[in-house]
């Protein structure tokens, strides 16, 4: 199956365990730790490798109460994700699907649920915007099995990754924790497999460029 390859050392997980990469992606990269073992493991490694030169530092001073408010915080992450996994499971079926999915997509989509909802594109494709970045668009895609999304170019580079289901378009078959990359000069049309629903996570810095009836449409109305 065609994904990123996970490199030990690469500048992602450098970034990442440096704690200075785009939330978008760490969001992506935290999600497929989960999903996937040989990325979990290369995460770990980045964040030794990253710790030792840490240890390695001057020691800064820490202010007053830094340590209680760090807790603090970290019990307010805590708290919010067990009360949007009970809220979940009292929503019914549809949102019993986005408690399965791995976090931190989870959190974040039931939270976009909750307040926006869902976006019905066409037949069997849903869009649930993700309020993570500022720089980034951030889409999570439920794909119905055998459905499609329409044929389309990129204005920017394009990162999707499948949390759950696969799909197929003219470069391979991607499954749960592969990522598939594209960029400007690329063209495709993601399509579900037919045995199961299909989650996937888009992260793009730019809009989609649709062909056919949809790219008139586009045109018409002057989207991106």
């Amino acid at each position: 199956m065609p994904s990123a390859s996970p490199n030990t050392f690469s500048d992602l997980y450098s970034a990442y365990a440096a704690g200075c990469l785009d939330p978008a992606f760490a969001m992506m990269l935290e999600t497929q730790s989960a999903v996937r073992s040989d990325v979990r493991r290369s995460v770990v490694v980045s964040e030794m490798v990253s710790g030792s030169f840490l240890d390695a530092a001057p020691e800064a001073a820490m202010s007053e109460g830094a340590l209680e408010r760090a807790l603090a915080m970290v019990d307010a992450l805590e708290m919010p994700a067990a009360a949007q996994r009970d809220a979940g499971r009292a929503a019914g079926a549809a949102l019993r699907e986005l408690l399965e999915l791995p976090e931190p997509v989870r959190g974040a989509a039931l939270d976009a649920a909750g307040r926006d909802g869902w976006q019905m594109l066409g037949l069997g494709l849903k869009r649930l915007k993700l309020d993570v970045s500022e720089a980034m668009e951030v889409e999570l895609y439920r794909i119905a099995p055998g459905a499609r999304i329409p044929r389309h170019s990129h204005s920017g580079a394009e990162l999707t990754m499948v949390l759950s289901g696969g799909f197929t378009d003219e470069r391979g078959n991607y499954g749960p924790g592969d990522i598939s990359m594209n960029g400007p000069s690329d063209t495709h049309q993601p399509v579900a497999d037919d045995d199961g629903v299909c989650y996937a996570l888009a992260i793009r810095d730019g809009g989609l460029r649709f062909t056919g009836l949809m790219g008139a449409i586009q045109k018409l109305l002057g989207a991106r």
